[in-house]
């Protein structure tokens, strides 16, 4: 993962997703329509398979000019 200094600053949270591979489905989606994303979780849950505590937890980061447009995607995704 980045070193979070050489992040740009106007990155925000849209969601917060259960499982990395729930996350990738997201991130696929939205990159599929042009938005780059960054996911942010505890790098130890996917390498020794904890689910528990928060550790599967994954944020979905996207620039905060894309906010509303990843946001309406992923609601778009979850009524069908």
């Amino acid at each position: 993962m980045a070193d979070e200094g050489s992040l740009p600053a106007d990155l925000v949270t849209i969601c917060v997703v259960h499982g990395l591979l729930r996350a990738q489905v997201v991130k696929a989606k939205l990159e599929q329509a042009g938005i780059s994303v960054l996911l942010s979780y505890e790098s130890v849950g996917p390498i020794i398979g904890i689910i528990a505590d928060g550790l599967a937890e994954v944020q979905i980061r996207v620039l905060s000019r894309y906010a509303d447009e990843a946001r309406a995607l992923i609601n778009e995704q979850e009524s069908l």
